[in-house]
């Protein structure tokens, strides 16, 4: 059974051989895949989750239709942060192995300085969309919507609250995350060279603790994070955790036909749950009980329903969707691999694109085929963008020095 989370670019065992190393030798916590391979379906997805992080930014339209988040408790940000935390573990973990803690902890710092440099940029250039858009057309809702009311008032102090990663506007809220996220991958992945079972035992506790005393980080000017990182940290550790050997351990269990049963049964029981939401005549069928259980589906804290969506969407998935798919290959996904493959340059663009799209739609009156033809023409720039980039990274590898090692290893595992 081959899973998303399979090491990539393993040596294979065939035959007996493969019986008897499932027998007598345990799976490590850290192997050494190599390193000019990648893992295709990781791309793929987190090429799809940026699409659909795009469209669900903008108003409503038919296209929204196609996100997942309108058919089942989880959306494309549980996608997007499992695969992260899977990438960021596969390839510092390797560093980590070759090159020891401190080098690879200065990689990872190196990185998370990257990310806090384009969440900067990000924040500046959308500001400045923002702030033109709404004085061009003398209309101040823009930045009343957008949540940049209180940086206009004392541009100052926001500022400040914004570089400390506690003033966001709307739509910039994954990026604050995934900083602090990898700023613990160093603890994480030494915590899991030590004991991985162990590692992921902490970090349920860690959710269970945040749910049971509400944990959270506070926002600029009120409020709190829109993703709480001490509940979202389950994700990223899981996706390390796979990525480090518990896919392979969880082989058996997702190849069980009641695994999958169990999971189709979730997944259906998610899906009349969530149809009830946008067909009112539907709530009849809604147990009363079960929907004080059920209500609020939390999204802040990562509500255990929405963790336990994407596990059944993923367990799924990746007993269907084997790594040697031949559509892979196939010209027609790779704008959405490519997309994959420079996440973090494709996310600063579509929270642009997704601003641009919703002035649009308030200044012009389009109807549902205006709608539909922004989201698409959206998602061609994003492609545009991932093409280039891409063009631009081969030629440059071209006309540079081969360099082996780790020091290529971003390429080969793929990182935000």
């Amino acid at each position: 059974m081959t899973s998303i989370a399979d090491q990539v670019g393993a040596v294979p065992i065939t035959g007996t051989q493969e019986v008897a190393a499932r027998e007598t030798v345990a799976a490590p916590a850290i192997t050494m895949p190599v390193v000019s391979e990648r893992e295709l379906r990781l791309d793929l997805f987190r090429g799809l989750a940026l699409w659909l992080i795009f469209i669900d930014h903008l108003p409503p339209n038919i296209l929204t239709w196609f996100t997942i988040r309108n058919y089942g408790f989880s959306d494309a940000t549980e996608i997007f942060i499992f695969i992260s935390g899977y990438t960021a573990a596969f390839v510092y973990g390797r560093a980590m192995m070759e090159s020891g803690f401190v080098v690879a902890t200065a990689r990872i710092l190196r990185r998370v300085w990257q990310i806090y440099v384009a969440h900067v940029f990000l924040f500046t250039i959308f500001l400045a969309e923002i702030s033109y858009v709404a004085t061009s057309f003398e209309n101040p809702l823009y930045t009343e919507e957008m949540g940049i009311m209180d940086f206009l008032k004392q541009p100052d102090v926001t500022i400040v609250q914004a570089l400390l990663l506690r003033f966001r506007p709307v739509n910039m809220d994954v990026l604050p995350l995934y900083i602090v996220l990898m700023l613990f991958l160093p603890v994480i992945l030494a915590l899991m060279r030590w004991k991985t079972d162990l590692t992921l035992g902490l970090s349920v506790l860690l959710y269970a603790v945040t749910w049971e005393y509400d944990l959270y980080l506070s926002a600029y000017p009120n409020g709190f994070w829109a993703f709480n990182p001490f509940a979202w940290q389950l994700l990223f550790v899981f996706g390390a955790w796979c990525a480090l050997g518990g896919a392979q351990r969880m082989t058996r269990i997702l190849a069980s036909p009641v695994t999958l049963w169990i999971c189709a049964a979730y997944l259906v029981f998610a899906f009349f749950v969530t149809m009830t939401w946008y067909f009112p005549q539907l709530n009849h069928l809604m147990p009363r009980r079960l929907e004080q259980w059920m209500y609020p589906i939390n999204k802040t804290d990562l509500d255990v329903l929405r963790f336990a969506h994407f596990l059944a969407l993923a367990a799924i998935t990746v007993r269907f969707l084997r790594k040697d798919w031949p559509g892979l290959k196939s010209p027609w996904l790779r704008p959405m691999i490519l997309c994959g493959q420079h996440s973090l340059e494709i996310f600063c663009l579509g929270v642009f694109l997704a601003f641009a799209g919703h002035f649009i739609l308030a200044e012009v009156t389009g109807g549902a085929a205006l709608h539909a033809l922004i989201s698409v023409v959206g998602i061609l720039i994003m492609c545009a963008m991932a093409w280039v980039i891409s063009w631009y990274k081969r030629v440059a590898d071209k006309s540079a020095p081969r360099k082996g090692g780790i020091g290529n290893a971003d390429m080969a595992g793929g990182s935000l």
